[in-house]
């Protein structure tokens, strides 16, 4: 494996870094990352990448410092002569902005793109992004990755019976979908009408659950409305189990207290975000060595398409 690269921990996931640097059997490149006292973000590596591929591994949830760090990193390495800069943004902030859905709006995807193209990035590694085409966004490769690739194992372990997967709305039907061929499952659908942002005015279930474990998968938890929502409605609707599988878990304002309230068994999150709040019934799951499996298939020029299920 070529040695001609080097690992970057930003400051928003340093457990996932260090993680994903055992995996490659490498220590995490040394640097200065120093914050003034009015908020400016400074980056300085201590040592020299001239010539080398560098790696930084930074998702871009809440608060925005995590992106404005990103950018700088970005630039220092590119100042400091870096062969090639690759963002490994495990979750992609402002992807639920993909598109004009009311007049006079913004696109913050679009602009999170062009800001880490204006940075100097040649390269993208993501995961489970909210909207698929945000890949074309942006002028340079992406390895879009998905959390399927932990949770399929991990489903498969459970050996349940009378499987059901579900989606909690119609925009994640293709996730749910990938989900219910590889497990050879049924799959139903949520339909919600949302009157504001998070907060749903009403949700029904597409299809039938009764006497089904059902597992609910999606790509973020924010407040978990929705979540918690569906959980509801297909327990009403007879389902023996409901368990919920999502990517990213924001868990933003009440949403611990709504999951902790709520009918669900069982919350499984990626380590994409950091766990901020403690839940009986929340797990999480690395997705370190996936990710440090790609970053060597691109430092080595390999295939990744064993790591997509589809």
């Amino acid at each position: 494996m070529n040695q001609d690269y080097v690992l970057v921990a930003g400051r928003s996931n340093p457990v996932l870094a260090k993680r994903i640097a055992e995996h490659l059997n490498m220590d995490l490149f040394p640097v200065d990352i120093l914050q003034f006292k009015d908020g400016e973000i400074q980056v300085y590596f201590n040592d020299t990448i001239r010539g080398k591929d560098v790696f930084i591994i930074q998702p871009t949830f809440s608060p925005t410092d995590n992106i404005m760090e990103l950018l700088i990193t970005i630039d220092a390495a590119k100042r400091a002569s870096a062969r090639n800069i690759v963002a490994v943004v495990p979750y992609f902030g402002y992807a639920r902005q993909d598109r004009k859905d009311k007049p006079r709006t913004s696109i913050g995807a679009k602009l999170m793109c062009n800001l880490l193209t204006a940075a100097g990035v040649n390269r993208l590694i993501t995961m489970d992004l909210h909207a698929d085409q945000i890949q074309g966004f942006i002028e340079v490769p992406v390895d879009h990755l998905f959390a399927s690739n932990v949770f399929i194992p991990y489903i498969r372990s459970l050996n349940m019976q009378d499987l059901c997967i579900a989606s909690p709305d119609t925009g994640g039907t293709k996730r749910a979908s990938t989900y219910a061929k590889a497990l050879d499952c049924e799959m139903v659908i949520g339909y919600k009408h949302r009157e504001k942002q998070n907060e749903v005015a009403s949700l029904q279930i597409i299809g039938d659950v009764k006497d089904k474990n059902v597992i609910i998968v999606d790509d973020i938890i924010d407040t978990a409305g929705t979540l918690c929502k569906a959980a509801g409605r297909i327990k009403d609707m007879g389902a023996k189990s409901v368990r919920a599988m999502c990517a990213h878990g924001l868990f933003s304002g009440d949403a611990i207290k709504n999951i902790d309230n709520s009918v669900l068994d069982e919350v499984l999150v990626t380590d994409t975000i950091p766990l901020r709040n403690e839940c009986s019934k929340i797990k999480q799951i690395s997705v370190s060595q996936l990710l440090a499996e790609v970053i060597k298939s691109v430092v080595d020029n390999t295939s990744i398409s064993s790591h997509y299920y589809v």
